[in-house]
């Protein structure tokens, strides 16, 4: 393990620099490279603990086009415990929770244990923008056209490089830009994985057909063509997606005619289609990289990992590991981090992202026109029909079935806790803050010390069937008991020392 702040000459096995006397001052303790989903996510998150963050965009303006892209269960529990759900809600299309593995269609299990059991449809430069303006309202300082291109990271933190020559520092280095990440490479992390063997296309345009008769065509194609469809996206457009030709480079849109023959290719038509509001192509590439962290910087989101989009887990991957970092990282630069806080972050998110790509793995070879996994989707589709596997599979994509590694304790020990009733309202809205919370069955026990970090709330009416639990601030549960000392031994494992 990494430890905190630990000399960079020792973590990469280097010989220690020498002072650099002309060295800028750190203007900032944590500057994050990309301003999506991810990294809008995680100054926010740092925010709520007083940390200094700048973002650095590389791209001036928002998207041109508008993908729909899902939050599932957790990434929904995550904003309500941020006091963020609202304006999300007023912006987005809720939708059944279920029908998203391998798109076999299958209803959603009763009793989900979540308050909040559903996939809420949001443009994606909606999202951002929501989070972005989070942050900035929190107090995030967010630059756009500023592209990273380098850093050099030493005992004391992280100068970055921009493409027009600027330097900043900071005391940490968060790479959330994607796939095609700069800090990785210039980290050198390996991405171990598979590259591309399938693309698809994807957009939105307008037919020329009505739509009953592009419905029939498409409920025809779709017995055996899982990765096709056309499907409304608003008066007179339709979202397209058709497997294509070969695996081109991604950074070159495809064109207006390239769907057109392919829906040809598979469909005997191209449905007329006309006047493409945006155009796409996605691979199936899956990669993982192999630390999260090297000393100062740190890697999350895209940057980390990559799968396909089948299942639409990627910016709820994304999302949910700014929230696991951004209070340990907060912690670390406050002051109060036990030593291996950090380091919990890769312990706990790289094994979930690597779930996520096997899972993707399996969808997509479910998803193949080929007589062998054809074999194999049929007999799934058999198997969901029992309430387990159909729960399964949903929790899975849904990420409400995570349970971190926290040693022995009992089973709700590194799970998250659903949104219960508690005497003040809901159990979320006292997580707003970014603290941590014990919730007292009891009313014996006392955070003591803790206090500066951590919430006490005495309710023996809460919706619980343990006598008390301590909730980091992610929502995941720390400890369960009813014991002082040995909530205090909690306390100490993660939140430190106690402050008297």
């Amino acid at each position: 393990m990494v430890e905190r702040d630990s000399p960079v000459s020792d973590v990469l096995g280097l010989p220690s620099p020498a002072a650099d006397t002309d060295r800028a001052p750190l203007m900032f303790d944590v500057i994050i490279a990309g301003c999506g989903p991810t990294g809008a996510m995680l100054a926010a998150e740092l925010r709520l603990h007083d940390v200094r963050v700048l973002v650095l965009e590389k791209e001036t303006e928002p998207a041109s086009f508008v993908r729909i892209v899902g939050l599932h269960i957790r990434s929904i529990e995550l904003m309500a415990m941020r006091g963020l759900l609202e304006p999300i809600l007023e912006r987005g299309r809720r939708r059944p929770a279920g029908g998203f593995f391998a798109a076999i269609n299958k209803p959603v299990p009763e009793g989900l244990d979540s308050g909040h059991a559903y996939l809420l449809g949001i443009p994606q430069p909606v999202i951002v923008h929501l989070l972005e303006e989070r942050a900035v309202e929190l107090g995030a300082q967010v630059r756009h056209g500023a592209a990273v291109v380098g850093f050099q990271q030493d005992d004391e933190g992280v100068t970055v490089e921009l493409a027009d020559g600027e330097q900043v520092r900071s005391r940490y280095l968060v790479g959330c830009d994607g796939g095609r990440s700069t800090v990785r490479k210039r980290l050198g992390v390996g991405f171990p994985g598979e590259p591309s063997r399938t693309e698809t296309l994807m957009g939105e345009m307008e037919v020329g057909v009505p739509q009953e008769e592009v419905a029939a065509r498409v409920a025809g194609i779709r017995e055996t063509h899982q990765r096709f469809w056309l499907r409304p996206a608003g008066v007179g457009v339709y979202s397209v997606v058709v497997p294509a030709v070969g695996v081109s480079d991604r950074a070159v849109p495809p064109t207006l005619e390239d769907f057109q023959q392919q829906l040809r290719a598979i469909a005997g038509t191209d449905f007329g289609v006309h006047s493409p509001r945006w155009l796409s192509r996605f691979g199936d590439a899956t990669r993982l990289a192999e630390r999260y962290r090297v000393g100062r910087v740190l890697l999350a989101g895209d940057a980390a990992h990559i799968h396909p989009p089948i299942g639409g887990q990627g910016l709820n991957l994304g999302v949910q590991d700014a929230f696991n970092l951004g209070w340990k990282l907060a912690a670390q630069i406050r002051g109060w981090a036990p030593e291996t806080l950090l380091d919990t972050y890769q312990a706990e998110r790289r094994p979930v992202a690597d779930d996520v790509l096997d899972n993707t793995r399996a969808q997509m070879e479910l998803l193949s026109t080929e007589p062998g996994p054809q074999a194999v989707r049929r007999l799934l589709t058999e198997l969901m029909d029992f309430d387990e596997v159909n729960r399964h599979l949903i929790e899975k994509i849904a990420a409400i079935g995570i349970r971190y590694d926290f040693g022995a304790g009992p089973d709700l020990v590194g799970r998250r806790l659903r949104d219960i009733d508690v005497k003040q309202g809901r159990l979320y809205g006292l997580l707003h803050r970014g603290r941590g919370l014990l919730l007292d069955r009891t009313d014996r026990l006392t955070v003591g010390g803790w206090s500066d970090r951590v919430d006490h709330l005495a309710d023996p009416t809460a919706e619980l069937d343990v006598p008390c639990v301590l909730l980091r601030p992610d929502g995941h549960v720390a400890w369960v008991g009813d014991d002082q000392q040995d909530l205090d031994d909690h306390l100490s494992r993660w939140f430190g020392k106690p402050a008297n």
